[in-house]
């Protein structure tokens, strides 16, 4: 499942949108990252006049086998437990989405509980979470291609202009190290942190549990037809694999893409390596505190050096998509500052010598 995903690239737009925003009421350049943000914007909806009335939020939920190796601080349960926070309203992406004016979406993805019949839950549930991929592939190729396509056809079916992905699955930081070890070619003790709160054993047990698993999937990631795809597969989530399927479609619908923390940001490097041009349509929402995401973030602006760095550095490592959450204001802010802030010829404001 990979869509055709038009790259944004127009030299003369991309030229038209730099006159516009340098010749604001404004030094060149004192907006920082709101510039590059407002110039991205422009470029994505192939305009000087980009209009961003709305972002949806979506939270996909998943559990994962390899919390069976002791990777989390956490029990599993504690997944569908903060699925009924969620849908409760209880949340900290529930206050911070409701704060910006975000519709929040749930999805269960796969996680390891039977909810019943919820009705403001998405129910895509591919199994009862993966499996342990220490041992075996997490998911089968066909639970693969089913939640790539899953999240592709909700992305399908939303109408707003810009989307913003969380996560919620305990275990999911391992799975997005691994993630990022085999792609960046970086050592697992590189690539891991604290997750849910483990100390410095832990995050070292955690690396090793990786590190072997990473030789274990290697020679059949080699040999698979989709290399991105089958390292998906066998060392990644049913989350992670339906919000690879939702950005990968939300690009080729011309979305703007807001990028949360670890998680969803191992997604989309996934959803790169399976097509570069999905990064032409995202905005990072930050830099979060756990270990790997830096990193992370460094392989994506190495793949793409136009995508602006991350607007907000505040700490944070809960993930469901409040970064996402707290950033979304910035993003309409540049929207609006390209749309509504005067130029020194329409406020007759002298410009510099």
């Amino acid at each position: 499942m990979n869509p055709s995903i038009t790259p944004t690239h127009n030299a003369a737009l991309a030229a038209q949108l730099k006159q516009a925003i340098d010749t604001k009421t404004k030094p060149l350049g004192s907006l920082g990252a709101i510039e590059r943000v407002a110039h991205r914007l422009g470029m994505i909806q192939n305009t000087l006049q980009p209009t961003l009335n709305g972002c949806t939020l979506w939270v996909f939920a998943g559990d994962h086998g390899v919390v069976a190796q002791g990777v989390s601080a956490f029990p599993q349960e504690v997944t569908w437990q903060m699925v009924e926070n969620y849908l409760a309203g209880g949340a900290a992406v529930n206050v911070f989405a409701r704060c910006n004016g975000m519709a929040l979406h749930v999805v269960d993805a796969g996680v390891a509980h039977t909810f019943g019949d919820k009705p403001n839950l998405i129910d895509r549930k591919i199994a009862h979470g993966t499996a342990d991929f220490s041992q075996a592939p997490a998911m089968s190729a066909a639970q693969c291609e089913q939640a790539l396509a899953a999240g592709a056809q909700l992305m399908h079916d939303c109408t707003a202009p810009a989307v913003a992905f969380g996560e919620m699955g305990i275990g999911n930081t391992t799975a997005a190290s691994a993630l990022l070890a085999y792609f960046s070619l970086l050592p697992a003790q590189q690539c891991v942190g604290a997750g849910t709160g483990l100390d410095a054993h832990g995050v070292s047990h955690k690396a090793l549990v990786i590190q072997a698993a990473l030789a274990l999937h290697a020679p059949a990631i080699a040999l698979g037809e989709l290399p991105a795809q089958t390292a998906l597969q066998h060392m990644g989530g049913f989350e992670i694999a339906m919000m690879v399927g939702a950005m990968l479609a939300a690009a080729a619908q011309r979305k703007v893409i807001v990028v949360d923390g670890f998680i969803v940001s191992s997604a989309l490097l996934v959803a790169a390596h399976m097509n570069p041009a999905v990064l032409d349509y995202c905005v990072l929402a930050h830099t979060s505190a756990e270990a790997g995401h830096a990193v992370l973030l460094r392989e994506l602006q190495a793949m793409n050096p136009a995508l602006p760095p991350a607007l907000l550095g505040l700490g944070l490592r809960l993930g469901e998509g409040t970064g996402a959450a707290l950033a979304w204001p910035l993003v309409k802010a540049a929207a609006l500052m390209l749309t509504d802030m005067a130029s020194f010829d329409t406020a007759q404001v002298s410009g510099a010598h």
